[in-house]
């Protein structure tokens, strides 16, 4: 509000310069009292309030703010939905992370595996290690470069808040090894071709002094699948001067029963002297087993059903008979080992795209997850593929098509049948937990994030993410692989 400047008197021949009192006039009359030039410049209480704080009106500074503030986007940014802009860069919040360590190598992993240890169950304490084996995807012109990689990674601290919230270091002494430096080894074996699908296999030791076996199994480019024995490697991370000879480098068996390369691999859960599955670009699935003397042997009888490449396969936590497939066909099927025709049991259309992932509940085994080609992942419940005529008419229990990209890695979280990570092609990582049911009064507060399901709990940013695994042995910790090296991460959700 503008001021009001003080009504001049008839005979006062010119205004008051601020402090000065009025002078005399010299007819002997006495000056009247001092008057304060902002005596009046509020007439009132209520003109006070109406000014504001700043002397305006509260709706005049209001609307000036509001202005202000219009260049400022204020809708939340997601991974995966909104574009970055030229020069912008996302940088994670991490109050929200218990873990966050990323490490770089060579070149990129297409895929990898964690491997189990001996360090313990339901391990909490930092900084945390864990062992995992991956292969290369080397440049088409360096093939020769390609390794399967045997990593341990060390030294993953627990994330510092305090340094976030501004809190004293005072006890930096105590934690300084809790919190430090990550640190990434890694044992290489040289391997002829791109590979595309690696998994780890423990074997129990033949008595309780020795160390368990690790076998790794790789799906090559060039269509061999290799199996390598990486034990030794694993234990001369903790064992300084331990000396890996050339014939520990070579592999303990070679197959060769695939004419194209493939993406589907896994091992069976339940035999524990080693049965290995395997799809290829041609539909073709083949079972190979450990049999008398270490030999591995593969059926030269493959099953067939499929019109299309295989791009996933996994045996059934609790029946040592049974696995799925999915492929680019658009339909999962269910296999009897023990079927002399070699064809699927159950066939269902899950997908009008390529299925690219399946994972199967450890925790709740009729449980089937899967991931498409168009973004969409849904959960299936095999009780209702046991008829195959009523399977073909099934649908899922859940779905979601938040993804707007093609599905890379889906997995089930090993102890909690709820959750649920899942890695996809718009250089995300989401975590899910199916318990989660719409809040009615929650979902006002929420109207702002349209298209975001209640059920999803997590969206980690990682560009050309490829896979995704829980650790078994660390509740909550997840890595992944991508074009930028590999992740390690726990939330605080989960």
């Amino acid at each position: 509000m503008a001021k009001r400047p003080a009504e001049e008197s008839e005979d006062q021949e010119a205004s008051l310069k601020a402090g000065d009192r009025p002078a005399n006039t010299g007819n002997g009359a006495e000056a009247g009292p001092f008057e304060d030039e902002f005596e009046d410049e509020f007439e009132s209480e209520d003109e006070i309030l109406e000014a504001g704080v700043d002397g305006r009106p509260d709706e005049e500074r209001e609307a000036e703010e509001k202005r202000d503030a219009m260049d400022v986007d204020q809708k939340p940014f997601i991974p995966g939905r909104d574009k970055l802009a030229a020069g912008e860069s996302l940088s994670p919040d991490t109050s929200t992370y218990d873990l966050l360590h990323n490490l770089t190598t060579t070149w990129p992993c297409l895929s990898f595996d964690i491997v189990p240890d001996q360090l313990g169950a339901n391990r909490k304490a930092y900084p945390a290690t864990l062992y995992a084996v991956a292969g290369t995807q080397a440049e088409s012109r360096k093939a020769n470069q390609n390794e399967l990689m045997v990593m341990k990674l060390s030294g993953l601290s627990r994330m510092d808040r305090r340094r976030d919230e501004g809190e004293s270091d005072d006890d930096d002494d105590d934690d300084e090894e809790e919190n430090a430096d990550p640190i990434l080894e890694t044992k290489s074996i040289s391997l002829p071709s791109t590979t595309n699908r690696i998994r780890a296999r423990q074997y129990p030791p033949q008595n309780a002094s020795r160390t368990p076996i690790i076998h790794a199994a790789t799906m090559l480019e060039n269509s061999d699948v290799l199996i390598h024995d990486v034990t030794p490697y694993l234990t001369s991370f903790d064992n300084p001067g331990t000396m890996i000879t050339p014939q520990q480098s070579k592999p303990i068996a070679t197959l060769k029963m695939h004419r194209t390369e493939g993406y589907a691999l896994d091992w069976s859960p339940l035999v524990p002297q080693g049965k290995l599955l395997t799809g290829d670009n041609d539909g073709k699935i083949f079972i190979t087993t450990c049999t008398e003397g270490a030999k591995w042997t593969p059926d030269n009888r493959p099953f067939t059903g499929h019109q299309s490449s295989v791009e996933d396969i996994q045996w059934s936590p609790n029946e040592r008979n049974v696995f799925a497939s999915a492929s680019s066909d658009g339909t999962v099927k269910v296999w009897d080992v023990r079927s002399k025709s070699h064809k699927p049991a159950v066939s269902v259309q899950v997908s009008g795209t390529d299925v690219n992932v399946i994972s199967w509940s450890g925790q709740t085994t009729h449980l089937l997850a899967t991931g498409a080609d168009d973004g969409q992942w849904a959960v299936w419940d095999l009780r209702q593929w046991k008829d195959p005529t009523s399977a073909s008419q099934s649908k899922p229990v859940a779905s979601f098509d938040f993804h707007k990209e093609q599905i890379t890695s889906i997995e089930w979280h090993p102890a909690d049948d709820s959750i649920i990570a899942v890695a996809a092609g718009d250089n995300t990582l989401t975590l899910w937990d199916l318990a989660v049911e719409l809040d009615v009064e929650e979902s006002k507060d929420a109207a702002d994030v349209q298209g975001v399901p209640p059920q999803l709990l997590f969206v980690h940013y990682m560009e050309m993410v490829k896979e995704c695994h829980w650790h078994p042995q660390i509740p909550g910790c997840v890595m992944a692989t991508g074009g930028g090296g590999f992740g390690v991460f726990k939330t605080i959700s989960v």
